[in-house]
C-alpha cells in the first residue's frame, strides 16, 4: 500500500470522487520548487498510511480544468476529500511533522 498515483481529468472520479477512503490531492506542477520538495515527504506518509489515506498528484498544467474547478491559486495545494467532498485544504509546502499533525484526523 501507498505508492502515489497520478490522476488526470479521465481518472479523478473514479480515484478520488468515488474512493472508499479519504483521499488527499496533491495540485502540484513541474515549475513548482516547493511541490518538489514536499512530494517525497507525502511519499513517505502514503506508504505509512496508505491503508488508511490514499494520496494521488494532480499535474495543474495538464489538468488545468480541475484546478479551476476547486479553486487552486496557489501550489502546492493539498485538498483531502471524503465522500467525494473537499473537507480540508492545505496550502503550501510544509514539514513532514506540521502535515502529519493536519492529517492526524484522517489517518
Amino acid at each position: 500500500m501507498g505508492a502515489m498515483t497520478a490522476v488526470t481529468t479521465a481518472t479523478f472520479d473514479a480515484e478520488v470522487l468515488k474512493s472508499n477512503l479519504p483521499v488527499l490531492v496533491d495540485f502540484w506542477a513541474e515549475w513548482c520548487g516547493p511541490c518538489r520538495a514536499v512530494a517525497p515527504i507525502l511519499e513517505e506518509i502514503s506508504k505509512e498510511h496508505g491503508a488508511k489515506l490514499k494520496i494521488v498528484k494532480l499535474n495543474i498544467d495538464e489538468n488545468s480544468e480541475l484546478a479551476i474547478k476547486y479553486g487552486i491559486t496557489s501550489i502546492p495545494a493539498l485538498n483531502i476529500f471524503v465522500n467525494g467532498e473537499v473537507v480540508k485544504s492545505i496550502v503550501g509546502a510544509k514539514p513532514k511533522p506540521v502535515l502529519l499533525k493536519d492529517l492526524e484526523a484522517f489517518i
